[in-house]
């Protein structure tokens, strides 16, 4: 685990938004890198407190360090010298060795706190001195942080821990140590470059603050735990017993027994699960590092995460969380940084994900009492569509969904720059209408469950659309058009967006028509890391996604490949073909390499938001994208491909 160190990447998660991650080597290479950012607001509002520790190990006289930092001409220390392993389950775990000396060091985050809990040990057989550096930013973990007037880190000390005001007025955060001396000693650490940002075309130089450092001395298997957060912990007692207690709840959290591509994937999932505040119920955070909690991503990914493993009582919640929030027939798009800031609604399809969830669960969960609950605002979203809703969001004639209006970003495809939209569709995109026929269908299904009247205004609107679905969006190749504008226009882009013809629930294409889409996405936008989002020999087609903002957004929909559609794929492939034993073996094979960049590349134990969209496909975007492990872990749960997969290994 420790070859390219400097570029893996490691996260843990503590269910409020807030987490730690970094670098294998201990670098920070972004600036969302750090041992505790805090969600003050869960599961925004997060604020980068504890940036990173420098350590070093002093035995017979000698200094070794164990940590790393990129400065503009050379790399100081150089501790990678020193890492002989390292293993991110059942939480971060690094093996330093030197001549005569070992050392274990762990970082955990208890559950519902944002607090991280750090651990040296002596795994040698010698005494050894241990000398640790805490480095402090104050910042929004969106920015970089550099030497100021304003943040002179007051700080109030105790036996064993002390309490630091940034600047006055600040959210005070907690230092606390169970056993060594603290000595005071400030200084700035200037310009430490983050490689990752200066990829991105942002901001690739931050500072951090150094109040003092901990020394102490440690026998063979003796340890030290250092203990930082937002809420108040002081005593050396409190420190080691919440450190126990969180080593064996991250045992039962990230490590089942049983260890399989599947367990560890579930394991993943859960760092997505998150409670917000302004609900007091739970949600979903859509990627880290730099996302919050979106509609849409929510609607799809809790299908995997919640739903098809089983857990209600999560799926419920999350549900709840977003039926609070329906305005003018329409779920929030995404919750802001800040709650401060306006709830944004900017979606066509985040409300009628809500259905096909809403489905799901009731399959998995028969809960009836929970759709009787919910009936009337799934009518009156229904009734809103038809009625006509914000970004000229209306039905046509034909019974089709129609949105979108200039500088307005609606569908998943939602790229903009500089307030001009990359892939507008305004129209009838495909997935929004075969979303919006599915919608319909649910809610008729409901109505039947429920013993309830039957719309018939929603059933002329199903006739409507299963007499036009096939006479306006099949093209003379048997494919799909992208966006249509009935009689009007049709874009003959051969996109990902059709694979949802063929994998949600209803469809109105018969078998032989599905399975020209079908070998047509296989033949063009088949990865195994996913569905490319642009044929290949469209001359809108970007390769790579790289450089600066402008450059990344541009290719974002446009060729790049995203994990997620995997998912929706393969149940198309194992609705049309069957799931015999031979096929869930061929879906198994298909996966071995998104199976390899889960364990091995970029964030350790992830899977990556995108990759690139032609050869080599490097993983890109957010090292851990919720609908990206939620897709794979539904696959494995719905079709039981642990079974095929554990004898595969």
């Amino acid at each position: 685990m420790v070859e390219d160190a400097m570029q893996k990447e490691w996260i843990i998660t503590n269910g409020l938004g807030g987490y730690a991650s970094g670098t294998v080597a201990g670098s920070n290479s972004r600036c969302y890198h750090g041992l505790l950012i805090a969600a003050l607001e869960p599961p925004t509002n997060r604020k980068t407190f504890f940036a990173k520790i420098e350590e070093r190990v002093l035995i017979n006289e000698m200094y070794h360090d164990l940590s790393c930092n990129q400065y503009k001409e050379t790399i100081y220390p150089k501790g990678l010298d020193y890492l002989k392993n390292f293993e991110p389950k059942p939480f971060p775990k690094w093996n330093y060795q030197g001549e005569n000396w070992k050392v274990e060091k762990n970082v955990l985050m208890p559950q519902k706190e944002n607090t991280t809990l750090i651990n040296y040990k002596n795994i040698g057989d010698q005494t050894i001195d241990l000398e640790l550096h805490p480095l402090y930013s104050f910042a929004d973990f969106h920015t970089t942080f550099q030497e100021n007037t304003e943040t002179d880190f007051y700080s109030e000390f105790s036996e064993n821990s002390f309490k630091t005001y940034a600047k006055y007025g600040a959210q005070p955060f907690f230092t606390a140590w169970n056993k060594g001396v603290f000595t005071e000693n400030r200084s700035w650490y200037k310009d430490i470059q983050l490689a990752v940002e200066k990829e991105r075309g942002l901001p690739d130089s931050t500072d951090y603050y150094r109040i003092g450092y901990v020394t102490c001395r440690l026998k063979p298997d003796e340890e030290i735990i250092l203990s930082f957060s937002v809420d108040e912990i002081t005593k050396s007692v409190d420190i080691s017993q919440k450190y126990r207690k969180t080593i064996t709840d991250s045992e039962d959290f990230y490590s089942p027994k049983n260890e399989d591509f599947y367990t560890d994937l579930l394991a993943s999932s859960k760092q997505f699960l998150v409670y917000r505040q302004s609900t007091q119920s739970d949600s979903i955070i859509a990627g880290y590092h730099w996302f919050s909690d979106w509609g849409r991503d929510t609607m799809i990914a809790m299908r995997g995460l919640t739903i098809s493993v089983g857990d209600q009582k999560a799926s419920k919640s999350i549900l709840k969380t977003f039926l609070e929030y329906v305005d003018q027939g329409m779920l929030p798009n995404r919750f802001p940084d800040n709650t401060s800031d306006q709830v944004e609604y900017n979606t066509i399809d985040a409300t009628l994900w809500l259905f096909v969830a809403l489905y799901e669960y009731h399959q998995r969960f028969t809960d009836t009492e929970f759709m009787e609950q919910n009936s009337s605002i799934l009518q009156s979203i229904l009734q809103a569509h038809l009625d006509g809703t914000r970004y000229n969001i209306h039905v046509t004639e034909q019974g089709f969904l129609y949105g979108g209006q200039a500088g307005v970003k609606l569908t998943w495809m939602d790229a903009i720059v500089d307030g001009t939209v990359i892939t507008p569709r305004i129209g009838c995109p495909v997935e929004i209408n075969m979303l919006w026929y599915n919608a319909l269908q649910i809610y008729n299904l409901f109505c039947k469950k429920l013993n309830h009247e039957l719309n018939h205004e929603f059933l002329e609107v199903i006739s409507s659309f299963e007499v036009n679905f096939s006479k306006y969006f099949i093209n003379s190749e048997g494919t799909l058009y992208d966006v249509i504008v009935p009689n009007t226009s049709a874009d003959t882009s051969f996109r990902s967006n059709q694979i949802y013809a063929l994998s949600l629930p209803f469809t109105v294409l018969n078998q032989e028509q599905q399975k020209i889409i079908f070998e047509a996405l296989k033949y063009k936008l088949w990865t195994p890391f996913g569905l490319r989002t642009l044929a290949e020999d469209d001359a809108q087609f970007i390769a790579v996604y790289e450089g600066n903002q402008w450059n990344r957004d541009h290719a974002y929909h446009q060729g790049t490949v995203w994990p997620f559609l995997l998912g929706e794929y393969y149940q198309a492939f194992f609705k049309l073909y069957g799931n015999s034993e031979e096929n869930k073996k061929r879906v198994v094979d298909e996966l071995k390499e998104l199976r390899a960049h889960f364990y091995v590349e970029n964030g350790l134990h992830c899977i990556s938001e995108i990759f690139d969209g032609a050869l080599p496909l490097d993983g890109k975007g957010c090292i851990q994208q919720a609908w990206s492990v939620a897709s794979i872990l539904k696959l494995y749960a719905d079709f039981e491909l642990h079974t095929i997969d554990s004898n595969s290994i």
